[in-house]
Formats: C-alpha cells, sequence, structure tokens
C-alpha cells in the first residue's frame, strides 16, 4: 500500500507526474511518456487547459462529432456532439435526415426558472417565524442588489424568496425557497452568492428581532446552496407526422410501426427498469450537446432523472399517441443552460461548437439539446421495435473492436466489406481476423517458396 502524500497540489506538474509514475506503475518512464503524450503542443492552450481544474497532468479526449441535417423550429442546424459511446452522433444524425423531410422538429421553452435553498434549523414558534419573515423578507433583496444590479440589467435577478416549513420531515427544519431568472448565464455562483448572503441576513435579522425569545434568535444555518433540481426551467420537444409518412422501414406498415412504437414509449412509462435504459438513451444525445457547449451534464442528469420521478415513480421522459391520423412524439425535460460565463468564454472548442449553433441563448440551446435527446430516442426506439438495437449499434462498434484487435488499414477495409452483410461482434471479427491473417501468412508462404 502505497503511503499518503502531503503537500501533493503544491508540486510541480513535473514533479506531480514523477511520483505517480513511480509510485503506481511498473515501468515509469512508459507511463510518463503517455501522460506527455496526450499535452497540448501549444503551450499557452495546454496552460489553459491545466487551470481548469486541480492537480492537472495530462489532457483526457473525447471525439468531438457533428450531427447536420436538424430543422428546429424551421431553423437548420448542425449540431456538435461530444461522446465516446459509439452509434450516437449517427443515430442522431438518422433521426434528423428522418424528420427533415417531415417538417422537422418543434421547440419550445416553457418556463427558465431556476432555484436556490437556505436551509436552517429553527427552534422555536412556527407563528412567530412566519411573522418574522413577512416583516424582514424586503431586507433579503435589499442586502443583496450588489450582487444582483448587473444580472437585472440583463432582465434577471430574484424572483421570489418563500419561507417553507418541512418540520413534518425534520424536527426544527426551515427553508428559504428562492427562484431565480439568470438569462444566458447558468447562474450557479451567482445563486450561491446570494444565499449565501440571505443566510448572513437571516441570522443578523433574526437577533435583532424583539418578538423573538432568546433562543428562538439563534437560527442555525445548515447550508446555502443552489438546487440542480428545475422543474420549472423546462423546455419542449416534438415531432409529428401522418401516421402514412411513417414508411421508411419497409418490413412494417406505417400503422404497424406507430402502434408497435406506441407500446415501446408505454412500457418505459410503467416499467422503471425500462424506463431507465430508455432515459439514459435520451441522455446521450442530451450530454453530448451539453458537453459540447461548456455545460454541466452532471446537474442536468441529476435533475432530469429527478424529474422523471416527479410523479412517485420513475418513468419515461418521452411520450407518443396516435390522434386524427397523426403521430406526435414529444418530451418535456428540466434544462439549466448557459451559453456565457465559465467555459463558453474559456474552452476554444466550446466557443466553437457554440458559433457553430449560432451563437444561441440560453433559451435556444434548451431547445437545440431537448432535440437532439428526442432525436436520439426516436432512432433507439426505431432500431429496437424493427431490426433491434445490436445491428446498427454494432456496426458502428466495429471500430472500436478493429482498434482493439490491433487490425491494420488494409484489414479494416476489409473487415468493413465483411460485416456490411455479416452480424458483428466481437468473436465474429476476432475470428475473422485470425482467419484473414492465416489467409495472408499462406500466401506470403507460397511466394516465397
Amino acid at each position: 500500500m502505497s503511503k499518503a502524500i502531503t503537500g501533493f497540489s503544491k508540486l510541480t506538474k513535473e514533479q506531480k507526474i514523477e511520483w505517480i509514475a513511480k509510485e503506481y506503475f511498473s515501468n515509469p518512464e512508459e507511463a510518463t511518456a503517455l501522460i506527455k503524450k496526450y499535452w497540448n503542443a501549444d503551450q499557452d492552450l495546454q496552460k489553459l487547459h491545466d487551470e481548469f481544474i486541480e492537480n492537472t497532468i495530462t489532457n483526457f479526449y473525447l471525439p468531438l462529432g457533428v450531427a447536420p441535417n436538424f430543422i428546429i423550429n424551421d431553423k437548420k442546424y448542425t449540431i456538435p456532439m461530444a461522446t465516446e459511446e459509439s452509434s450516437v452522433v449517427a443515430a442522431a444524425s438518422k433521426a434528423a435526415k428522418f424528420w427533415a423531410k417531415r417538417g422537422g422538429f418543434k421547440a419550445t421553452v416553457i418556463n427558465t426558472e431556476k432555484i436556490g435553498q437556505v436551509h436552517f434549523i429553527f427552534n422555536g414558534s412556527t407563528e412567530k417565524l412566519n411573522t418574522f419573515f413577512s416583516n424582514v423578507k424586503s431586507k433579503f433583496f435589499e442586502g443583496t442588489d450588489d450582487l444582483t444590479k448587473n444580472m437585472q440589467k440583463r432582465g434577471g435577478g430574484i424572483l421570489d424568496i418563500e419561507l417553507r416549513d418541512k418540520t413534518d420531515s425534520l424536527s426544527n427544519y426551515y427553508q428559504l425557497h428562492t427562484t431565480f431568472e439568470t438569462k444566458d448565464s447558468m447562474g450557479a455562483n451567482f445563486i450561491n452568492s446570494c444565499l449565501e448572503q440571505f443566510s448572513k441576513i437571516l441570522k443578523t435579522e433574526a437577533l435583532a428581532y424583539e418578538a423573538f425569545a432568546e433562543e428562538e434568535k439563534d437560527i442555525q444555518v445548515i447550508m446555502s446552496i443552489l438546487s440542480n433540481y428545475v422543474p420549472n426551467c423546462t423546455v419542449r420537444a416534438e415531432v409529428s407526422c401522418p401516421v402514412q409518412e411513417l414508411h421508411e422501414d419497409t418490413n412494417i406498415s406505417p400503422m404497424a410501426f406507430a402502434e408497435k412504437f406506441m407500446t415501446a414509449v408505454k412500457i418505459a412509462e410503467i416499467e422503471p427498469f425500462r424506463a431507465v435504459t430508455h432515459n439514459k438513451g435520451i441522455m446521450n444525445g442530451v450530454d453530448a450537446v451539453v458537453v459540447a457547449t461548456g455545460n454541466d451534464f452532471r446537474a442536468v442528469e441529476a435533475g432530469v432523472h429527478a424529474y422523471a420521478s416527479k410523479d412517485g415513480h420513475y418513468s419515461s421522459l418521452s411520450h407518443a399517441k396516435v390522434e386524427n391520423g397523426i403521430f406526435t412524439f414529444w418530451m418535456e425535460i428540466p434544462l439549466a443552460l448557459g451559453t456565457v460565463g465559465g467555459l463558453t468564454t474559456l474552452h476554444p472548442l466550446v466557443k466553437l461548437s457554440l458559433e457553430m449553433l449560432g451563437k444561441p441563448s440560453a433559451q435556444e440551446l434548451m431547445q437545440i439539446v431537448a432535440v437532439a435527446g428526442l432525436a436520439q430516442n426516436f432512432a433507439a426506439l426505431r432500431s429496437l421495435t424493427t431490426t433491434g438495437i445490436q445491428q446498427g449499434h454494432m456496426k458502428m462498434h466495429l471500430m472500436n473492436i478493429l482498434n482493439q484487435l490491433q487490425a491494420g488499414d488494409h484489414e479494416k477495409k476489409q473487415a468493413v466489406k465483411h460485416f456490411e452483410k455479416n452480424p458483428v461482434s466481437h468473436s465474429a471479427v476476432a475470428d475473422y481476423l485470425r482467419d484473414l491473417r492465416q489467409i495472408n501468412i499462406d500466401r506470403i508462404e507460397e511466394d516465397f517458396f
């Protein structure tokens, strides 16, 4: 077992790498070479990456792909997607092309309200606390004027502050539940700064409040923090067309396809084991665009999955119906996104991605991201209910398998051609390469002798 190291953060990057290589690797020189191989040759760019986080030793790359042919609210987009998973970009692109012929995607931002809370313990009369809050509520707004004035100029700021009694769940537990509008900023730092100021005002005003008994004046603030659950910061994405236009799959009639598709969605609505995988497919598209545009995919994931459970059980985020001969597929999801601040102004590829999208506002980006998720879900359900998911996915995964098996360029070309008409699996590719290599060895021996 390795010994704990003190002062690691104060070491230079070279010293950190040297310690890691010697401590954890049987071949320190090889490990060091691999770490340095992923450094950027542009020293200024590398320095920028080094300063994003702490204790940086190298860069960990994700492929940045693009999905063209998206029509969203009658506007054309090519959507950047940062992901390591095979078939995600291809599936989104295929769905985009399918729906571009049928009017494209429609998207609507329903609301953009974000939430933060001051969690505190109050040992006293709830009635007195309510009166106290009514008396001092305006001071929370006044006491954060310096923090909110710039946001207010952009049309944002603090929307409302509520006192919430949570004592039925935890003794003496209350909240200042606050709603915010942060416009094009994700707003995490803004929200948290306001909340921390609220906590100071809460404690100061309580100490000065004459109606409180001495023990009631000592309000204990537990924490002040934004919430990543934003059920009132939502966007709707949908597609629709006459059922008879669902005719691209020749092995199934349009109506049969629609009915099978709707049943697959219904299963995800009622069966959590299916719903988790169903929604993971949606997030394949959502996360890829969120990462490419420098937003917080972990916050988005947490909020979306909480939203999927809002009715008391975990369920599908997307829904489908046929009414009056029209097939409609839609979803509503919470998305707290930003297009200014943070990585959006620092990371060169984030700036490139946002420019590719036409420098969207936060609301437009919400629509784009939701559409990417719906497109991904449509593509997955279409495959599942017709050819099966593995046929397309494994063909896209073929190159990964060939790379794992260290296939050369000529072998890759031959394998791609062979597996155009044959099912792909790791064992099938390994067997094919083994046979191909044996044939080549036999030919070399024949030519030599």
